[in-house]
């Protein structure tokens, strides 16, 4: 009885931090692919959510032949929810090739972030952003479109 309150309870508090439209994100940090901490902050325009690995793959062939910062000079952050990734495949596999990448992958390890932004578990979720507060989400399901909303978006 007890194990079915803690979740309960837990289940609402997860409902409670959704991030609503006019709303302020709440900052967290998390380490990315090269173990470097990164702090969700204002600066940040777009938050790009993938919640498994087709997500994270349709972010990769968006970007591909991108050069290095391209998210960065567009304020855009990836963050990819790895939760259900085994943790040797991570540790030993997926982590270290996507250290190879061209853009940052913050690692949201225990899914609790990403939790916090709900959309479909096979599309990459667009948060649009002002100074933290969430002012728009859409979700892509096609690199060509996700690659065509991130090029329009003015380089700083």
């Amino acid at each position: 009885m007890r194990i079915a309150l803690v979740l309960l309870l837990s289940a609402f508090s997860m409902l409670a931090q959704a991030a609503n439209i006019g709303e302020r994100l709440t900052p967290w940090t998390l380490n990315d692919q090269h173990d470097q901490p990164y702090t969700l902050d204002e600066k940040t325009r777009v938050l790009l959510v993938a919640r498994n690995m087709d997500g994270s793959k349709l972010v990769k062939a968006a970007l591909e032949n991108r050069a290095k910062g391209y998210l960065e000079a567009r304020n855009v952050v990836f963050l990819a929810d790895v939760q259900r990734m085994p943790s040797l495949i991570g540790k030993f596999i997926a982590i270290p090739a996507m250290r190879d990448y061209s853009y940052r992958v913050v690692l949201d390890r225990d899914g609790a972030v990403a939790a916090q932004y709900p959309g479909a578990e096979d599309k990459v979720l667009w948060l649009q952003l002002d100074s933290g507060k969430l002012m728009s989400q859409q979700e892509f399901s096609s690199a060509d479109e996700l690659r065509a909303a991130l090029e329009k978006l003015p380089v700083q």
